[in-house]
C-alpha cells in the first residue's frame, strides 16, 4: 500500500472538498457519490456496489439529499476508487463552501401531483453550477408541487411547481368536486350552484384542475415558486418566498444572480439566509430578483400563504 499512499497526497480538508469526508476511524474516509436529482442507472448502482466491496466493507449509506456514500475507504486507495468510478461514468460530489449537488423530486415524471419537471431542472443545474464557489455551502432543491417533498423551505435556494387554475363557466357541471378537494377554500359554492374562486387563497397546487371530471379548470400558467434563504442544522432558518410563476428559462439566470449576490454580500461561513437576514431582504429582491424581470413577492400578506408557519423560524 506504500507506493498508493504516497501518491495520495492531499490533505483532510482537500479530500472533503472533494467528496471524501473523514471518519472518526484512522485513515478511513466515506466517498459521497455525485447523483443529481437521487437517480442512478442500475448498470451505475452495481459498479457502486463492486467498489464497495473492493475498496470498504460493503456498506453503502443513502443521505437525506439523495446521495450515495460508500463507507470505509482507506486513504491510501482513494486514487483507486476514484478511477474506478470514473470509468463507470460516476463522480464524486463536493463539500465544502461550494454549490452542491441539486436534489430534486419525481416531478412530473411520473407523479401525478407534480407540475414542474424537476428531475430535468437539477440535472441542468448540477451541470451549469455545481461546485461554484461560495462563502458557504449553498444547497438547491426542486419539489413539484406544494406538497414540497424535496424540502425546499430549508434550501438555500429552492423551487417549487406552481399552477396557477382557471375555470370556464361552460364546462362545468356544478358536480362540486374542484371544492371538495381544494384544502385551502380557495373554492368555494356559490349562490347559483357553480364553484366561485378565491385566488388570494389559492396556493397553486392544481388539485382543482387534477380532479374536475369535465376541464372546466384548467392551467392558465405554470412556474416555480422561488425560495431563498432556508436551512437546516442546529439554527434553523425558513426561506423567504421572493418570486412566483418563474419560467424554467429563468431559473439558471436567476442561480448566477444569486450566487453572485450572495459572493459579494456574504461573509466566509456565513449561510446566504444569515447574509439576507444581516443585510435585508429587499435588497437581495431590488438587486436580484426584479432586474430579472420576475414576479416578485415583496409583502408578508403574499407569503405567508406559502410560507405557513415559517414565522417560528426568524
Amino acid at each position: 500500500m506504500t507506493d498508493t499512499v504516497e501518491k495520495t497526497s492531499l490533505d483532510i480538508n482537500e479530500l472533503k472538498s472533494g467528496g471524501f469526508i473523514k471518519e472518526r476511524q484512522d485513515d478511513l474516509f466515506t466517498l459521497r457519490i455525485r447523483k443529481p436529482a437521487g437517480r442512478i442507472t442500475s448498470d451505475k448502482l452495481k459498479k457502486v456496489a463492486d467498489v464497495a466491496e473492493k475498496y470498504g466493507t460493503g456498506l453503502l449509506h443513502t443521505t437525506v439529499r439523495q446521495s450515495l456514500e460508500i463507507l470505509h475507504v482507506d486513504r491510501a486507495v482513494i486514487d483507486s476508487v476514484r478511477r474506478e468510478l470514473g470509468e463507470a461514468g460516476l463522480s464524486i460530489a463536493s463539500c465544502g463552501p461550494r454549490v452542491r449537488v441539486p436534489t430534486a423530486c419525481g416531478g412530473c415524471d411520473y407523479n401525478p401531483n407534480g407540475i414542474t419537471d424537476t428531475v430535468k431542472m437539477s440535472l441542468e443545474v448540477d451541470r451549469l453550477f455545481f461546485g461554484t464557489q461560495c462563502p458557504h455551502k449553498f444547497k438547491i432543491s426542486f419539489s413539484g408541487c406544494p406538497i414540497d417533498c424535496a424540502r425546499t423551505r430549508e434550501m438555500d435556494l429552492g423551487f417549487q411547481g406552481v399552477v396557477e387554475p382557471v375555470w370556464d363557466r361552460e364546462l362545468c357541471t356544478q358536480c362540486g368536486a374542484c371544492i371538495l378537494a381544494c384544502e385551502d377554500g380557495a373554492i368555494v359554492k356559490d349562490d347559483d350552484g357553480f364553484p366561485r374562486y378565491i385566488p388570494e387563497k389559492c396556493i397553486y397546487c392544481g388539485d382543482c384542475i387534477k380532479v374536475c371530471p369535465s376541464s372546466a379548470w384548467q392551467d392558465k400558467r405554470k412556474g416555480h415558486l422561488v425560495r431563498v434563504g432556508g436551512k437546516h442544522g442546529k439554527h434553523p432558518l425558513m426561506a423567504y418566498e421572493v418570486a412566483i410563476f418563474v419560467g424554467d428559462d429563468k431559473v439558471p439566470e436567476l442561480i448566477r444572480k444569486t450566487t453572485e449576490w450572495y459572493a459579494g454580500n456574504g461573509k466566509k461561513k456565513e449561510r446566504i439566509g444569515v447574509t439576507l437576514t444581516r443585510v435585508g431582504l429587499t435588497r437581495y429582491l431590488e438587486e436580484v430578483i426584479k432586474p430579472l424581470g420576475l414576479q416578485a413577492i415583496t409583502t408578508d400578506q403574499e407569503r405567508i400563504r406559502y410560507w405557513l408557519s415559517g414565522n417560528l423560524y426568524r
